[in-house]
């Protein structure tokens, strides 16, 4: 039998069918292309010039962006939007090197020339140690502690910031539209450098080394990182100027309670449980250099440009009169105390105008970015009196050893400077002040002051007492009576500030 017809019939009809599908297929519509996105609406030329305006006056670039409702349509920006202002971020760099420059060489020759000399490069090597430790501390954890909020809650920050993870070159508009982040982050950690470098004072020439750099790093979580969020951070427990919800609306411009209360306080609980140095009220400890004790000052005194004018994160109007302020409290400050020597003791001393320049500075911290010049004056007239008073009169009646008068300076200071600020702090200074304060500045405002004193006092004395106790009984505190007499120097460092060779 022939099989080739049937095979071929087979494929015939098979190539038909093919053929069928095909052109069935082909007669099918195309499928459409998926929709074009229609393209994000242009800024108008008002809107650009707005978000430069924006720039000058240190405000919200998108503002000009929202729509009555307040909602900005999707895509819509415009350059200025999300972009640091060179202005401002230049003047942030240098704040930040500033702010750097009072502890290193500032703060350093300061109390260095303060110490005697067998002790004056342990000074400084704790100063130094600061500036390491604190570095590493506050790129694993403390930013993200202190200026995170991932959290949601008053105490502290958030993780989002681990190792400074996403701080890039663009503005953390929770804290500047015009600054950028990484820029804000390196400002902030000279902050936090500086603030343990003055407990330093309070126990210089008896604690060891050691002991000094492990206080210091568990200090910092328990006090500073806490501290420092709950008056700075956006969600704050104690700040009352961005925090609507703040549960104790207080001010605190660049630091009164959070470096100078913090650390002047927990120096004198330090010192207190360390004991006197050996000899104290019986040998004489006048310091080695009063030269280097006034180059420290000056230094101190030109950082704290950075330190106060740079708190506005911005080149901007507050900055501007916090610049005036701090120059007005401190030079008054400087001139009542040298007064004050001159009147008690007949002479008016290099060591008091520093210590007058550096209690001005002080007290006028918390307050310089919210008072005008009129109370600047009187800042400063209070600031030369009272510090001044503690540290000749209430130092001596209660005996204790604050080697280089932390205490009346920082903790007296301080506390007087966030009271002060709750009573001199003005609205027509500073605008920001109404934002979530206008009820309580000019009326109530000193008492949400004193409850972050308070606050303030109980945490940094508390946790020194506990911290302290524990290094005590484990790494211990202080060095052998033999080595605290051939001096830190040498024992903890094997160097000697000044060798003197005389020549034949």
């Amino acid at each position: 039998m022939n099989t080739t017809l049937p095979r071929l019939l087979r494929f015939a009809a098979l190539a038909g069918l093919a053929c069928l599908t095909a052109s069935f297929a082909f007669a099918q519509p195309a499928a459409a292309p998926a929709a074009t996105p229609p393209p994000p609406p242009a800024p108008t030329l008002e809107q650009r010039v707005a978000g430069l305006e924006a720039y000058l006056t240190n405000g919200d670039p998108t503002a000009a962006l929202k729509d009555a409702k307040g909602a900005t349509p999707d895509g819509l920006t415009t350059p200025s939007v999300g972009t640091s202002g060179p202005g401002h971020n230049g003047w942030m760099m240098t704040s930040t090197a500033l702010v750097l420059f009072m502890t290193l060489p500032g703060l350093a020759l300061f109390y260095g020339g303060l110490v005697r000399k067998k002790n004056v490069l342990s000074v400084m090597a704790q100063c130094l140690g600061c500036a390491g430790i604190i570095t590493i501390l506050w790129w694993a954890f403390g930013y993200s502690l202190v200026f995170g909020k991932s959290f949601n809650s008053p105490f502290l920050g958030g993780s989002e910031y681990f190792f400074l993870k996403g701080v890039d070159s663009a503005p953390n508009t929770d804290y500047a539209y015009w600054v950028s982040q990484n820029v804000f982050s390196m400002y902030q950690l000279m902050f936090a450098i500086i603030t343990p470098a003055l407990i330093v004072g309070a126990i210089a020439e008896r604690m060891k080394f050691t002991a000094i750099m492990a206080f210091i790093v568990v200090w910092m979580f328990v006090v500073y990182f806490p501290l420092a969020h709950m008056v700075w951070g956006v969600t704050g427990y104690m700040n009352g100027v961005w925090n609507a919800g703040a549960a104790i609306k207080a001010i605190d411009f660049a630091g009164g309670t959070v470096v100078h209360m913090s650390s002047g306080w927990s120096a004198l609980i330090l010192c207190l449980i360390l004991g006197p140095r050996l000899g104290f009220g019986k040998t004489p400890m006048p310091p080695h250099s009063m030269v280097l004790c006034m180059v420290g000052t000056g230094m101190l005194w030109v950082g704290w440009y950075g330190f106060n004018a740079g708190s506005a994160v911005a080149a901007d109007g507050v900055s501007s009169n916090a610049f005036m302020t701090t120059t007005l409290a401190t030079a008054v400050a400087s001139t009542v105390w040298a007064g004050l020597e001159y009147v008690t003791r007949k002479h008016a001393s290099v060591l008091g105008f520093c210590s007058g320049a550096v209690a001005g500075l002080v007290v006028v911290t918390p307050a310089c970015g919210f008072i005008d010049s009129t109370g600047a004056i009187l800042v400063g007239v209070l600031a030369g009196a009272v510090p001044f008073l503690a540290c000749t009169k209430l130092k001596a009646f209660f005996k204790y050893d604050d080697a280089l008068d932390t205490f009346g300076v920082h903790a007296v200071g301080g506390t007087l400077g966030a009271f002060v600020t709750g009573i001199f702090a003005t609205a027509s200074v500073n605008a920001n002040l109404n934002t979530n304060l206008k009820d309580v500045v000019g009326k109530s405002l000193y008492i949400e002051q004193l409850k972050a004193i308070a606050l303030t006092l109980v945490l940094a004395v508390v946790a020194t007492v506990v911290i302290a106790y524990i290094l005590k009984f484990t790494l211990g505190l202080r060095p052998t009576a033999e080595e605290e007499q051939q001096g830190l120097d040498l024992t903890d460092h094997g160097e000697e500030g000044y060798i003197l060779e005389v020549k034949s």
